[in-house]
């Protein structure tokens, strides 16, 4: 931006210079050409002082001429009998047409040329004063330098002033991006100092608001979800006091290990509504999330006869989302296969690390889906809108994406691609 501008204020300057200088340098031009045309001219109007009686004063006729030729122009009188004085010179077109008694000056391939006539006893004589084209552009070359030289010197300047307002310009933008980048990345206290033009302080101003409102409304949102996951310890205990009285001693370990997992997650809920700290880039491993996920699904999968096939990288396959968010996604795709296969259907859950990209599948070999353009918010199945969406979103935060693959009759593939977090 800062270079931007710049290069802005550096355009409209040249405009500027380009609309001053340049009609400068042709005035100088002109001028010049001008002063030496009139200094042409007073040698011609010297010497035709003399020229008129031409006949009588020849001996001052030619002193004037010599005095009127002593410097870079040129002067030659055409007498009317034909005879020519001073500097020799061929009797133009331009000298017949000043003998009938018009004065002028005109341009030739050398310079340009004041002729001027006089009329005596014998007719008329002209008078001729030559000037080179040195003469006509000279200090013109001078007057171009110290005009390009006043124009560098401006757009140094601007230069120089452009990127000292353009830099806090910039400078606050930069700011207002900064504080920006780091609300975005959960850090809610950051706040910006309004600076800068108007404009760009009142945007800071705002952003500062925008801030204070994010900060209350997720302080109502933490409250509201503390409170709901306290709600529900109540229907717990009551479910737990109702495993108690099972008979089946084996039954009621795995029932108690259950409410036990419901607890920890109620509790997981409750902790992070309340955790105000700054938020830190998520990670985990993908394999070690689906090991241990595996095990509690294993238990149901044996249970409802369906075969169950991990099949986990050797290495670490680490990924931007955290350990609670991909075994939360990666029960929901388990559970739709329990929900949305017949009893018995086999499944695998696969997890493969190639490169930058870490692949997490969850394949069926049941029916299908008839439709696995899931919308956003719904699962397509009449649920409270949670399903699939769940792992989309969570595969969006990680910076992934979520496709699901079903043809009638094949079976589905629902598979998250997640970037490598080394």
């Amino acid at each position: 931006m800062r270079r931007l501008l710049v290069r802005y204020g550096l355009a409209m300057a040249s405009v500027v210079l380009v609309a001053f200088l340049v009609p400068l340098g042709l005035l100088a031009r002109s001028l010049a050409e001008e002063r030496a045309l009139a200094a042409a001219r007073q040698d011609a109007q010297t010497v035709a002082a003399f020229a008129g009686g031409a006949t009588q004063d020849k001996a001052l006729l030619q002193a004037a001429l010599l005095t009127a030729n002593d410097g870079h122009r040129s002067t030659t009188v055409f007498l009317p009998d034909g005879e020519v004085v001073g500097a020799q010179a061929a009797r133009t077109d331009s000298v017949e047409l000043a003998a009938l008694g018009r004065a002028f000056t005109a341009r030739t391939a050398d310079g340009a040329e004041v002729l001027l006539p006089v009329g005596g006893t014998d007719g008329v004589a002209v008078v001729r004063t030559a000037v080179p084209q040195a003469e006509l552009t000279e200090g013109v070359a001078r007057s171009w330098t110290v005009l390009a030289v006043v124009g560098v010197v401006l757009l140094g300047g601007t230069a120089l002033v452009g990127d000292r307002i353009a830099a806090r310009l910039a400078r606050s933008v930069q700011d207002l991006a900064s504080v920006a980048d780091r609300l975005g990345a959960g850090d809610l206290t950051a706040r910006v100092e309004p600076s800068g033009p108007a404009e760009v302080a009142s945007v800071g101003r705002v952003l500062n608001g925008l801030g204070e409102r994010v900060v209350g409304l997720l302080a109502d949102e933490r409250e509201l979800v503390a409170d709901l996951s306290h709600r529900v310890r109540t229907p717990i205990t009551a479910l737990r006091l109702d495993v108690e009285t099972l008979d089946d001693p084996d039954e009621r370990r795995r029932m108690t290990r259950h409410v036990d997992d419901l607890v920890d997650a109620v509790d997981t809920v409750i902790r992070t509504a309340r955790d105000t700290r700054p938020a830190v880039p998520p990670r985990c491993d993908a394999g070690e999330v689906v090991r241990e996920r595996a095990r509690f699904w294993g238990v149901l999968a044996a249970h409802a006869s369906r075969e169950l096939h991990v099949d986990l990288p050797s290495g670490p396959a680490p990924v931007g989302v955290t350990a609670v968010d991909l075994g939360a996604a990666l029960d929901v795709l388990v559970d739709n296969v329990f929900r949305h296969t017949p009893q018995g259907t086999p499944f695998a859950i696969t997890v493969t690390a190639a490169g930058p990209t870490v692949t997490l599948t969850v394949a069926d070999d049941g029916p299908g889906l008839a439709d696995t353009d899931v919308p956003r918010g719904t699962s397509g199945s009449g649920s409270t809108g949670l399903g699939l969406d769940v792992a989309r979103r969570t595969a969006e935060r990680a910076g992934g994406t979520f496709r699901v693959d079903s043809r009638a009759g094949t079976g589905t593939r629902l598979t998250f691609e997640l970037p490598a977090r080394p």
